[in-house]
């Protein structure tokens, strides 16, 4: 079992629901992530970090954008690994994720010891398919990386199963198709995606993509174990910055303790 499984193990049976917020490394800038990354570690149960990167496919506006200006400011994937560098001990688990072109130049052994030197504790990589990222996950497990997969609302329970066995982080269900944003509601398909996970795993499974205020993962978890929410942090840094940011994660952790 990864040390990241069992931290979101032990959290969810002890009936915490689980809010992983996503942080776009070096956003607003270099201090502010700093900043950021710290504020967050009593209000989440474990940090997502996107790796700023030219071709994201999966980001929408908001996150797309702040990757252009992390990289326009020097701040490339791998510098954006190091930026997470130097966690107290303790601090709340740090996941990356990451498109697999910046992984392959390093080639997927070098970049899972980088990213575990780094104190990174689970990776996720949406653009490589289960077929093609078993040499990728031999390298996370053998430095202790927790994989984290994706499941669409459109994967088959076949599918589903095949994707589930290749999990030892958390289930990240796909609330929606197409890439990141805010949305002004939870798409109905977030229910039956989470469903679809359970059927395969005993995993905790948490909801992504259009996850944007506090009502969204309370609903969310209503089925789910917990929520990833991304887009709508990010606006709000590089709108407000680094205090109007965890002021919206600190509703949502309210919510989510008020719901539990």
């Amino acid at each position: 079992m990864t040390e990241l499984l069992e931290h979101l193990r032990g959290r969810r049976d002890e009936g915490r629901l689980l809010l992983v917020p996503y942080l776009m490394g070096g956003i607003p800038d270099a201090a502010g992530f700093h900043q950021a990354l710290g504020a967050l570690d009593d209000v989440a149960d474990a940090i997502e970090v996107g790796l700023p990167f030219s071709d994201p496919l999966m980001d929408g506006p908001v996150v797309a954008s702040a990757g252009e200006r992390a990289l326009r400011n020097g701040i490339g994937p791998h510098a954006a690994l190091d930026l997470v560098s130097g966690s107290a001990p303790g601090a709340t688990p740090r996941i990356v994720m990451t498109y697999y072109n910046p992984i392959h130049r390093l080639g997927d052994a070098e970049f899972c010891r980088r990213a575990s030197a780094a104190g990174i504790s689970g990776l996720i990589v949406p653009d490589l398919p289960v077929e093609e990222s078993e040499e990728l996950r031999t390298a996370a497990a053998g430095e202790g990386l927790a994989w984290i997969p994706l499941v669409a609302p459109t994967s088959s329970p076949e599918r589903v199963e095949a994707i589930a066995a290749t999990c030892t982080g958390f289930m990240y269900a796909v609330s929606s198709l197409g890439v990141t944003g805010v949305r002004t509601s939870l798409s109905e398909r977030a229910a039956a995606v989470t469903a679809a996970c359970r059927a395969a795993t005993d995993l905790p499974v948490l909801v992504g993509i259009g996850v944007s205020t506090p009502a969204h993962a309370v609903e969310a978890t209503k089925t789910a174990d917990g929520v990833v929410i991304g887009s709508a942090v990010v606006s709000a840094l590089m709108e407000e910055g680094v205090p109007a940011a965890v002021a919206f994660l600190r509703g949502v952790r309210d919510a989510l303790d008020g719901a539990a």
